[in-house]
């Protein structure tokens, strides 16, 4: 993976991974990984470490397990839409 992966591109970035892997796995290998959010920037690494699911079946599996840990300003503002105005 790159060094650095905008929030909404991770989950077709992790589809270059082979499954299953195990969050230890994951983590290590993406330690270092910048994830550039809407306002702000993260360590994929620590995101993946700090999910609780212990092993991951695909790309899809991940992206979900790390949306439940990314804090709010990997998506923008509460109450933003990106829809048409």
């Amino acid at each position: 993976m790159n060094d650095e992966v905008k929030f909404a591109r991770l989950e077709e970035a992790f589809r270059s991974e082979s499954y299953p892997s195990s969050r230890s796995e994951l983590s290590e290998r993406h330690a270092g990984t910048t994830v550039l959010y809407a306002d702000g920037e993260g360590d994929l690494g620590e995101l993946i470490a700090s999910v609780e699911q212990e092993r991951f079946e695909g790309p899809n599996d991940l992206y979900v397990a790390i949306q439940n840990v990314v804090p709010i300003e990997a998506v923008g503002e509460p109450g933003q839409s990106d829809g048409d105005a």
